[in-house]
């Protein structure tokens, strides 16, 4: 089972890089788009319904904002897109698809960079989603939430870690977030990076989000924040994992992992 997981920064933006002609080349089971920056009505163009995929929108109710998607090889069994928070909800931040006991989510975290206000909204969504992670690692349901998760988790997780530590994205309580999210329980929820039970010590290759300032990308002054965070079952079959950088669609990689049968 091969799932990707990318922040396009813009469906329809991506589509014009030849996002969806890479896509066909994948053999993907599961593709989860972040960040698609769509009306669902936007989408009815066969470009956004490609062949093989059924295909899954949760937008935000402001235009051209935030949004997620997922494509799938399979028709799910059910499709969830409200996690019972209307700030969160209304910003179409989730999407998940089940399929038997298996769970798959797209998930659009906050960003905090703009100013205190949405910090402000970033750390409650924090607080709120914790309690709901917890539920999700004891219902029993093999979990993978793929996303942009704005947050580098480590000092490998991000080319300038000293000079970033005052900053969204990197500062001590979110990161103190992650190591509980990816703790051992009881005290954390017991959820696993997906690429790191891969690459443990990878660092540049492991960047996933690059700044359009200062010549980021071409230097490599990268952040890690896009994860599949995955149950304990499914981190024991992740057979590969890498980020997709042969073709830039956005100022995210794709991140693909394959997961044993």
């Amino acid at each position: 089972m091969r799932i990707i997981s990318i922040n396009t920064n813009g469906i329809r933006s991506a589509a014009k890089k030849g996002f969806f002609e890479w896509l066909a080349t994948t053999d993907a089971d599961y593709v989860c788009i972040q960040e698609t920056k769509a009306q669902i009505e936007d989408l009815d163009d066969a470009l956004f319904r490609p062949a093989g995929y059924s295909a899954h929108f949760r937008s935000a109710v402001k235009k051209g904002y935030a949004g997620v998607a997922v494509y799938a090889r399979q028709a799910p069994d059910a499709v969830l897109d409200t996690l019972g928070e209307a700030e969160f909800d209304d910003e179409g931040r989730y999407l998940e698809l089940r399929q038997g006991n298996l769970s798959v989510v797209s998930l659009y975290l906050p960003s905090g960079s703009s100013g205190p206000e949405r910090q402000a909204s970033k750390d409650r969504f924090l607080a709120f989603f914790l309690p709901k992670l917890r539920e999700w690692r004891t219902s029993g349901r093999d979990y993978v939430i793929c996303g942009d998760w704005n947050i580098a988790h480590r000092n490998i997780d991000i080319k300038n870690w000293r000079s970033n530590q005052k900053n969204s994205g990197f500062l001590p309580h979110e990161r103190a977030w992650l190591d509980t999210l990816f703790g051992s329980e009881p005290d954390g929820v017991g959820f696993v990076d997906g690429f790191r039970a891969r690459h443990p010590t990878m660092e540049g290759e492991a960047y996933s989000w690059w700044s359009n300032r200062g010549n980021a990308y071409a230097n490599n002054v990268g952040w890690r924040i896009d994860y599949q965070v995955v149950t304990p079952s499914l981190a024991a079959r992740i057979a590969d994992a890498h980020v997709y950088k042969n073709v830039k669609f956005s100022d995210h990689a794709p991140v693909v992992i394959d997961y044993a049968d």
